[in-house]
C-alpha cells in the first residue's frame, strides 16, 4: 500500500454528509462526487490546493474539492478539520 492509500485508509468516514438544498435540486448525483472525495479526487482545483488537501490528510486541517457537475458551474466538498462533517455546497452557497 502506498504512503498516500495509507493515508486515506487513516482517514477513514468523512462523518455526518449534508447536501445543501441546491445541490440536491440540480439533478447531480451527490454522492458521486462524494465518492470522487474519499478516493483523494480533488477535482477541479488549483495545484496549490490540492497540495494543501494532501497535506491535510495527516495535519487535520479542512478538505476542500471542487467539481464541475452537469448544469456547469462548481460544486463543493468541504470537510471539515475534524472530519466531524462533509458539506456538498455551491460556492454561492460558503
Amino acid at each position: 500500500m502506498s504512503e498516500r492509500d495509507r493515508r486515506f485508509t487513516d482517514w477513514g468516514d468523512p462523518g455526518s454528509v449534508h447536501v445543501t438544498r441546491p445541490i440536491e435540486r440540480s439533478g447531480d448525483d451527490a454522492a458521486t462526487f462524494l465518492q470522487r472525495r474519499v478516493v483523494g479526487d480533488w477535482g477541479d482545483v488549483p495545484p496549490e490546493d490540492a497540495a494543501t488537501n494532501e497535506i491535510a490528510l495527516t495535519d487535520g486541517d479542512r478538505v476542500l474539492s471542487a467539481y464541475g457537475p452537469s448544469g456547469g458551474g462548481r460544486v463543493w466538498v468541504i470537510t471539515e478539520g475534524d472530519r466531524s462533517a462533509t458539506t456538498l455546497l455551491l460556492p454561492e452557497d460558503y
